[in-house]
């Protein structure tokens, strides 16, 4: 039996979820018989010190950052001494962002950009409270492969930047080179550097540190990490030092996914990866990724012939990676801070008209017409629209309703214009 002090609420500790080093992970039942569960993350004895359970207590007494943190809401001791924490239960249809990494999950370009995109936000919200979180990678980060929303799991990793200690480093793949060579701890500065690798290996679906060099080892044991993660870091697109390039038969993968991404994506990486691993003030800070994989998802658009998405924009092919057909220019919906490639179901959310990331809720989609061989853009949400169509008097559209997609068209969606352009 719990009992939670805050809500003055009884719960049964339920079916085990899962286990590890620190301890175990079990489902918390209620007694009133409510359907609502939450988990509770009990220690192993002599697991974590007096120090990490103060920081622990202290990140509970806090509010969480936004709604993709798991973030523990209570602590709770045993009278031997030992004890846990209470937080929200993963809902059933996440799974762990190493699943995608492993093939187990099938995930589209324009989902791999919603969960760096979402990635970026969230450790963006914890950031702006003085918080780090000192162990980004693959096993802190679920995502739901439908929406694309994300989850960060195991938040007692979090500190108060600067100031809280851990015993935490970090997972060494993702760590920054300057922990792993011993220099320095973890805070705000190194989760960049751990973020950027995790987006990297998101879009890209490998190490930006694993080119050739890493031929040369018999295996990847730790002493090679300490080389390729930090004595002889090297980004494997470096511009001007190809040393640590991708190998054309080993790394197939990630030369084929880098060749597909626009220049303002590529630049970022080199950046975070360049002057970034030598310099941590010139990271690639969250809200920049942010904006720019904002941008990368609007550019997204499907291949008429195969039905594979692709991305339009600079320094992009011109035909499409799955079947190599030709990719014309899309039409484009150009809003006042970015333009929207128009294909097939392109859906506008929310975010387009206020500029606040939420890419939760549509208020349009690219549509055909029921009974001809035209595509519309359909208003879904709940605020009429004003269409100034050249030639024409300005129309109002109803929700529920579509205009044609005709060039140098004009819209007004709430208080944001929007102008049709190929």
């Amino acid at each position: 039996m719990v009992t939670l002090r805050r809500s003055a609420t009884q719960w049964t500790v339920g079916r085990l979820l899962g286990e590890g080093g620190q301890g175990t992970v079990h489902e918390l039942v209620p007694q009133d018989g409510s359907a609502r569960r939450l988990a509770l993350k009990w220690y192993a004895a002599r697991s974590v010190s007096e120090k990490q359970r103060l920081a622990i207590t202290a990140v509970a007494a806090r509010h969480s950052p936004g709604p993709m943190f798991l973030w523990p809401m209570e602590v709770i001791s045993a009278p031997d001494g030992s004890f846990g924490y209470v937080m929200p239960i993963r809902p059933p249809e996440f799974v762990g962002l190493g699943e995608m990494l492993r093939g187990r999950v099938d995930v589209t370009p324009s989902l791999a950009v919603r969960l760096s995109l979402g990635m970026a936000h969230g450790f963006l919200l914890l950031h702006s409270q003085g918080l780090c979180y000192r162990d980004i990678s693959f096993g802190n980060v679920s995502f739901d492969p439908r929406s694309g929303a994300i989850l960060i799991c195991d938040n007692d990793n979090v500190g108060v930047d600067g100031e809280s200690e851990s015993g935490v480093l970090g997972t060494r793949r993702f760590m920054a080179p300057e922990i792993v060579r011993g220099e320095a701890k973890p805070g705000s500065e190194t989760d960049l550097y751990s973020l950027a690798v995790l987006i990297f290996y998101v879009l890209m679906v490998h190490h930006p540190l694993l080119g050739r060099r890493e031929l040369e080892y018999p295996c990847l044991d730790r002493d090679a990490e300490g080389d390729l993660f930090g004595d002889r870091a090297l980004f494997v697109f470096d511009p001007t030092d190809d040393a640590n390039a991708p190998d054309p038969v080993e790394h197939q993968t990630v030369l084929a996914n880098w060749a597909i991404h626009p220049e303002p994506v590529k630049r970022l990486f080199v950046q975070a990866f360049g002057e970034g691993i030598r310099n941590p003030q010139r990271r690639v800070r969250e809200s920049v990724w942010r904006a720019t994989l904002a941008r990368l998802l609007d550019a997204v658009r499907t291949c008429e012939a195969c039905g594979r998405e692709n991305f339009s924009g600079p320094g992009v092919p011109t035909t499409c990676w799955g079947c190599s057909a030709v990719l014309p220019k899309p039409m484009r919906l150009v809003f006042p801070h970015t333009e929207l490639a128009l294909g097939a179901g392109t859906r506008i959310y929310r975010h387009h008209i206020a500029k606040d990331y939420d890419y939760e809720r549509t208020v349009g989609e690219v549509t055909r017409h029921p009974t001809r061989d035209v595509w519309g853009l359909r208003n879904t949400g709940s605020a009429t629209w004003e269409a100034r169509i050249p030639g024409r008097e300005p129309t109002q559209i109803e929700p529920g309703q579509a205009v044609a997609l005709v060039p140098d068209t004009v819209l007004r969606l709430g208080d944001v214009e929007a102008r049709l352009a190929t």
